[in-house]
């Protein structure tokens, strides 16, 4: 099935949201996985800061015994850290032989023989060592291990402080979802967003090929009878010359009916694309609605104007267009089979009023605004469509109502003009 110009600019609408939408979501993802991991810092630097706060104490109250090759902690068993949290231990190296000692507060379990690995590894390296590992329940656990020295400079133990990392891990991980979360939100906003800029960007070409499209289709419709009868007709001439007197003024009214649509299609189109633009001045609907109904061949019918002096803001041209356009469709259509037409026009304050006793529009049609080139009254509905065009232009409208009595009333409505004369 063949794609039509507007479908694709359909299509490019949703490319363009899927593009929007991507850039800012890869944006929104790369910051928010900065914020995610700034915190996740923060929170471990929050956990160190309180070990090295014990670490940093307990090693300055270590006294070592030269004598004994033993560590003295007598002062830090009298400090106030040793009953707070986060518990501390003094444990040996591999070269030291001092007993190990624990702070008298128990924060939370863990295993003493781990952590002298991690005193051993920060006596060996002479650095200060961190590490997470998991305590009894697989609770979280963070500590930190700084090593201590003897009198000749020797690394022999390491002071290591413990803390229970689980709050500030769901803390971390309430913000984490918290971000995601937001940025789902946002993502989603993005998108409604940049299908809404999308739609406002491409939406006046896509309404310009839709309305070329439906344009195209409604001529092929409508040109295709004329046409064949135009074929008929000359067709008919070549076999019987001697009626071409007679085939002749049907085939010029023919042509002149495809002339006509022709026109109006091309108006319309003009104004749809804004090719035509509005030369308004103050002019007398009254006297415009009058001069071209006594300009105006009724081909029999009747044709009355009751007119009221009325100044609008127009632009005079087309606005001929569109009146002629009504009453063309009046004297046309308007009429009982086998009867003239009889048509009567009222023009006051701004509007005017066709009305026939015709057979009437059809009911879907009875309150509309011709949205689709159709009057109902077996007309191509082209001219017509020209006048709300003209209409919408001006910012005026242009009303369809049956009467009760019969026949269809067209109402063309146009800003009223102030007269300063």
């Amino acid at each position: 099935m063949k794609r039509t110009a507007a479908g694709r600019l359909r299509r490019l609408r949703r490319l363009l949201t899927l593009v929007f939408t991507g850039i800012n979501a890869v944006g929104l993802i790369v910051f928010a996985w900065l914020l995610i991991s700034d915190d996740d810092q923060q929170g471990e630097r929050q956990l160190d800061a309180d070990l090295q706060r014990v670490t940093a104490v307990v090693a300055r109250l270590l006294q070592y015994d030269a004598s004994s090759g033993t560590l003295v902690t007598g002062f830090v068993s009298r400090d106030e850290l040793n009953d707070q949290c986060p518990q501390f231990f003094v444990l040996p190296g591999a070269s030291g032989q001092f007993p190990a000692y624990s702070s008298a507060q128990r924060c939370v379990p863990v295993e003493v023989p781990v952590l002298g690995g991690f005193a051993e590894q920060a006596a060996r390296s002479g650095k200060v060592e961190y590490g997470q590992f998991r305590g009894a329940g697989d609770r979280r656990l963070r500590m930190r291990a700084e090593p201590v020295r003897s009198t000749s400079g020797q690394f022999i133990g390491a002071v290591v402080a413990v803390t229970d990392a689980e709050p500030a891990y769901e803390d971390h991980l309430r913000y984490t979802l918290i971000v995601f979360g937001s940025c789902l939100v946002l993502i989603g906003a993005l998108g409604l967003a940049g299908h809404f800029i999308a739609g406002r960007a491409i939406r006046p070409a896509a309404a310009a090929l839709e309305q070329q499209e439906i344009l195209l289709a409604e001529t092929a419709h409508d040109l295709r009878t004329p046409v064949a009868a135009l074929r008929a007709l000359a067709e008919a001439s070549l076999r019987n010359p001697e009626q071409s007197t007679e085939l002749l003024p049907r085939t010029v009214g023919l042509a002149a009916r495809m002339g006509g649509i022709i026109d109006s299609l091309l108006v319309r189109a003009r104004l749809a694309a804004g090719v035509d633009e509005l030369a308004t001045q103050p002019v007398w609907l009254d006297q415009l609605v009058t001069g071209l109904a006594e300009d105006t061949p009724s081909g029999g019918a009747s044709v009355t104007v009751t007119a009221a002096p009325s100044l609008v803001h127009v632009d005079p041209g087309l606005v001929q267009r569109a009146i002629g356009n009504l009453l063309d469709n009046a004297l046309r259509y308007g009429r009982q089979p086998g009867q003239p037409a009889i048509v009567h026009i009222t023009v006051a304050g701004g509007r005017v009023t066709v009305a026939d006793h015709g057979p009437g529009v059809a009911d879907e049609v009875a309150g509309g605004t011709l949205d689709r080139f159709t009057s109902g009254s077996g007309s191509t509905g082209l001219g017509l469509s020209i006048v709300r065009w003209v209409a919408e232009a001006h910012g005026g409208t242009l009303a369809v109502y049956n009467a009760d009595e019969g026949g269809a009333i067209f109402e063309l409505t146009l800003p009223v003009a102030t007269n300063r004369s």
